[in-house]
């Protein structure tokens, strides 16, 4: 999807217009029934109400104020104010946030969360505002499954000379190019025409994402390789985010963190509930053979160890490897 120029224009005239405008965009690319849709909504209502009703909220969802590298921008640009992004976007801006995607890091959610809450998230926002973006907490986007119209990959060697869709997301790349796939980025707002046109053989997402964007009806073959976790950060322009009194940094950073709870769950609950809706509904799920996967991406870790060495030790620390 192209952004509408003629509306960030309005956008940014309206915003230099009046100063200093009541009015937060809070835009993200989910559609209703999402996770991170649902989120936003209660990240909306907090935020109005812990400011006094000094602010209001605009939630833009559906990626109607453009794809999450173009919201990223827009938000260091101060035509929108927060964007729940994604992680393989802002890792094209802050490349160590690309590094919580390491093939089998965490062995579950609550690990992933442990650790972007603590010490590991202090250091990727360190870096991230050093690029003009806050990050306000982390959401989740789940981990991470592979579809395909035809087959389901139990073994690394069924991936072989699969066109698959990723993230724009180098570590999703070089994790696919390690299985011996044929990866390629593509926004997420193209992905199920992309699919259906045969662009692609198959793509890898969470189940919440894959089904809420009904991706198992063009791909209904669900392996669940759990190969990587990916999370949503919630990102400010830092220009807007310095403009703040403390006490409205302090409700916007609380707000994440109460809807953040609400985001998490839904995503930690939906592994579990959605398989058998999706058996229903036609999809065919298999198990992947992890340590066969595991073994196959090794050389990934040695990769991002040597340009990151710092950052992937205490990767390896909070997670328990």
């Amino acid at each position: 999807m192209k952004i509408n120029v003629l509306a960030i224009l309005a956008a940014t005239t309206a915003f230099a217009g009046a100063g200093h405008a009541d009015e937060v965009i809070f835009a993200h690319g989910a559609n209703p029934g999402n996770p991170r849709y649902v989120a936003a909504e209660k990240w909306a209502e907090l935020f109005a109400t812990c400011s006094g009703g000094a602010h209001t909220v605009n939630h833009a969802p559906s990626a109607t104020m453009g794809n999450d590298v173009e919201m990223l921008t827009s938000a260091t640009a101060g035509v929108i104010q927060v964007s729940a992004n994604s992680q393989g976007a802002m890792s094209q801006i802050v490349p160590e946030i690309g590094l919580l995607g390491l093939p089998f890091l965490f062995k579950d959610l609550p690990t992933a969360w442990g650790t972007l809450d603590g010490e590991v998230g202090e250091m990727i926002d360190a870096r991230a505002q050093n690029a003009g973006l806050k990050i306000l907490g982390f959401w989740d986007n789940g981990i991470r499954n592979v579809t395909h119209t035809s087959k389901n990959v139990a073994e690394p060697g069924d991936l072989a000379g699969m066109k698959i869709r990723t993230p724009p997301d180098q570590m999703t790349v070089d994790i696919f190019e390690a299985l011996g796939a044929s990866p390629a980025p593509l926004a997420w707002s193209e992905l199920p025409t992309a699919l259906q046109s045969g662009v692609f053989d198959g793509q890898e997402n969470p189940l919440v994402n894959i089904y809420s964007a009904k991706l198992h009806e063009i791909t209904p073959y669900v392996t669940l390789t759990g190969h990587k976790y990916e999370s949503t950060p919630v990102v400010a322009g830092l220009g807007w985010w310095s403009g703040l009194d403390e006490a409205t940094q302090t409700c916007a950073l609380e707000a994440t963190a109460e809807a953040g709870k609400i985001q998490r769950d839904l995503v930690l609950s939906s592994d579990e509930d959605l398989r058998p809706v999706m058996e229903a509904e036609g999809a065919i799920f298999a198990e992947a053979d992890k340590a066969a996967y595991q073994a196959a991406t090794a050389s990934v870790y040695d990769k991002y160890a040597e340009q990151y060495p710092e950052l992937v030790a205490a990767l390896r620390e909070a997670a328990g490897l």
